[in-house]
């Protein structure tokens, strides 16, 4: 029976550009999105751009623009970054709109109905030269505790102490440097001190609905039985503010965290008036749909505390669960503007292109847990080349010729002897992965699959097809054989298919000749026919992440006067002088790691080997190193292997080594071997389990 879903990601702020932290979670969502409408479900997938705060409207102001000029250029800049991911909405769009004003005066009424509205004078900083109430954020000053100085308002960053905006040292406004006045204002409060919320939420947050290290966290704030943790929640903020007018409340504007959640219900709403649904069957308190919020462990305060106690008292259903995720930290440490690793999702599409090689990174990386994940850049590049290059495309690259060249593409591997066996395997294989997608266990997802994929590449080096293909009297069993691994290549390409959804696009239309995308059930399906292969993706070259890190690396030094900076490059140009005078001799004979991490060292698998007419010392050398098309490197070990011995034995090359137009043929790379002062050539070979396009480092 389908199953009715409506799922949403946290909404990203309309003063910023998508990074590629915020790129763990759109992609966690849309994997998970796209598997459920695979196996068929009724899943809808929305979000918004969060519009509404002091910081957007300071700076539209900065900028000359209104507001709303600004978060229409913003939205689309936004749009086409989740565009560039593959990251499919089925509606992308904003809380300034008239369906999210809407559903937040209806809550605010409702609440206020049910005695949880509370009115309170408080003070505040104010800035009396722009005329209004400075958010802690905007109030700067000498930390009380370590007198650091241009401190924030909340928390110091040095020290790391938190505390109010009053308890600062000499505070100034950090928008016009003005001394702040204390001044008080009416704020409004909902009351998330009540029994009724307290009881509500230590029963809600103990049902399931949060990840185990999500609810004892909640426990934590919420306090034990007969305690009242929990202060009331300041809704509301004075004008100038760029948001929601409070109804009967001239002057003051609901807080952007209250009418941000209810964006999810007023993007849907705007989807169900375009396409026919009924929004009531999603949202209603006894709705039988099914509401997921994917959002990010900093957020779970608003969206597992707030926003379920809004929607209980407003007469709403509140999320079937919520799953949090944790940060992304690269190369071990947290993203960094001078080492070139804050990355805007702008920045890796201008520089990497395909942004795939980071679905699948992050998917390999991803589980259902809080865990901060990392991202390596160094082993990025090894994992996609190794397992998308190396692994998977590796299994159609080397196979389909055989099929095209000798049967005209068509599959039959009806007669291999345990085929049952392998539709049995492919069953239990979907069963398997099914269920690991859906508990978001994506890591374990793509282990599983590339276990698979290891497995088609042995069968495929122990059938040898090159040598059952010189023989008629093989070409049965060169077509069965080649026949299921493909058919298995198509099984595991479906079960990619949400990590991966461009290429397994290309793979079913333009490989499988399907005129549509997969479906859950192609895992089980008989394959009949192939397509010619044609080139499926290219190895991820690293110069590339060097480029990319570069273009982001910004300089955080102080500039220093130009006839101080003279002084101190004289003085540092002599330390240097008598630091090489005396380091020189022993540092002369080594490189540095940069200098060895620019020959690019792979493991290859040698498919053919053949004497070269005409050379004496010179094999030719038909290597895979998991790239759509094998090499061609011209070797001088002659005089120390025949060639047939070589065939199928796994060696190591220079991969970036400048190809060499010989007058026997292009060689395109360096085949390592070992010699010495005793006659002898000794190629190097890795040890087993090694495959094809691995990186030695």
């Amino acid at each position: 029976m389908s199953r009715k879903i409506l799922v949403t990601s946290a909404l990203p702020y309309a003063n910023g550009s998508i990074h590629l932290g915020h790129l763990v979670e759109y992609i966690q969502t849309d994997i998970w999105v796209r598997f459920q409408k695979m196996l068929g479900n009724t899943c809808y997938y929305v979000c918004a751009d969060d519009t509404h705060g002091t910081p957007v409207m300071l700076r539209a102001e900065k900028e000359g623009i209104t507001p709303e000029q600004l978060i229409d250029r913003v939205w689309h800049e936004h749009k086409t970054d989740f565009d560039g991911f593959h990251v499919e909405f089925d509606h992308y769009g904003s809380t300034n709109s008239a369906e999210t004003k809407e559903f937040a005066q209806a809550i605010y009424r409702k609440l206020k109905a049910a005695g949880l509205i509370e009115v309170r004078s408080v003070e505040q900083f104010y800035d009396p030269v722009k005329n209004m109430f400075l958010p802690d954020r905007f109030i700067k000053g000498e930390c009380p505790k370590c007198h650091a100085k241009d401190q924030y308002g909340d928390n110091c960053e040095v020290c790391g102490t938190t505390y109010s905006p009053i308890e600062l040292i000499n505070p100034y406004s950090a928008v016009s440097g003005a001394q702040p006045e204390r001044r008080n204002s009416d704020h409004y409060f909902f009351k998330l001190s009540a029994d009724t919320c307290q009881q509500f939420l230590r029963e809600w947050t103990r049902s399931g609905t949060l990840q185990p290290e999500a609810a004892n966290k909640m426990q934590e704030w919420l306090g034990t039985m007969g305690e009242n943790k929990l202060t009331d929640w300041d809704i509301s903020r004075d004008a100038p503010y760029f948001g929601f007018e409070i109804p009967d409340a001239p002057g003051k504007y609901f807080y952007v965290w209250l009418d941000a959640p209810v964006g999810y219900m007023g993007s849907f709403k705007q989807f169900c008036n375009a396409n026919n649904i009924n929004f009531d069957d999603y949202w209603k308190q006894d709705s039988d749909a099914e509401l997921y919020h994917f959002i990010g462990k900093d957020i779970l305060y608003f969206h597992a505390l707030f926003w379920p106690a809004m929607l209980q008292h407003a007469g709403f259903r509140t999320p079937t669960k919520l799953f949090a995720h944790g940060f992304l930290t690269v190369n071990g440490e947290k993203m960094s503007k001078s080492r070139g690793t804050f990355i805007t999702a702008k920045s890796y599409v201008d520089h990497i292109k395909n942004t795939e090689y980071l679905r699948y990174y992050y998917a390999a990386k991803l589980n259902g847990t809080m865990e901060d994940l990392d991202l390596n850049l160094e082993d990025f590049v090894a994992k996609v080349n190794s397992d998308l290059i190396g692994k998977y495309i590796n299994i159609a690259s080397r196979t389909a010729g055989f099929i095209t060249k000798h049967f005209n593409g068509e599959i039959n591997y009806t007669q291999v002897e345990n085929t049952p066996e392998f539709k049995q395997y492919d069953e239990h294989l979907r069963q398997e992965v099914e269920k690991l997608y859906e508990a978001r266990e994506y890591a374990h997802v793509v282990r599983r699959i590339m276990k698979r994929a290891d497995e088609l590449n042995e069968g495929f080096d122990t059938l040898k097809p090159w040598v059952l293909a010189k023989d008629p009297n093989n070409h049965h069993q060169l077509q069965q054989r080649c026949s299921l691994i493909l058919h298995e290549f198509k099984v595991i390409s479906v079960l990619l298919a949400p990590i991966l959804p461009v290429l397994t696009e290309r793979i079913a239309k333009e490989f499988f000749g399907l005129n549509r995308n997969f479906v859950w059930d192609d895992a089980i399906t008989l394959t009949e026919k192939i397509n010619p292969y044609e080139h499926l993706m290219t190895r991820l070259d690293p110069k590339l992440i060097e480029a990319m890190v570069a273009a982001n690396q910004e300089s955080l030094q102080p500039a220093v006067p130009v006839q101080s900076e003279q002084r101190h490059a004289a003085h540092q140009q002599n330390e240097v002088k008598k630091e090489m005078t005396e380091t020189s001799k022993e540092s002369e004979s080594y490189i540095s790691i940069d200098d060895f991490m620019k020959v690019d060292l792979r493991v290859a698998h040698i498919v053919n080997a053949e004497h070269v007419a005409g050379a004496e010392k010179l094999l030719k050398l038909t290597l895979d190193i998991g790239e759509a098309q094998p090499r061609t490197v011209f070797a001088g070990i002659k005089s120390a292997y025949d060639p047939e011995k070589l065939k199928g034995r796994m060696t190591v090359m220079v991969a970036n080594l400048a190809p060499r137009k010989m007058k026997f043929g292009l060689s395109e790379g360096m085949v390592l071997a070992a010699s010495g002062d005793t006659p002898g050539l000794f190629i190097l070979s890795p040890d087993d389990g090694a495959q094809p396009g691995m990186r030695i480092k």
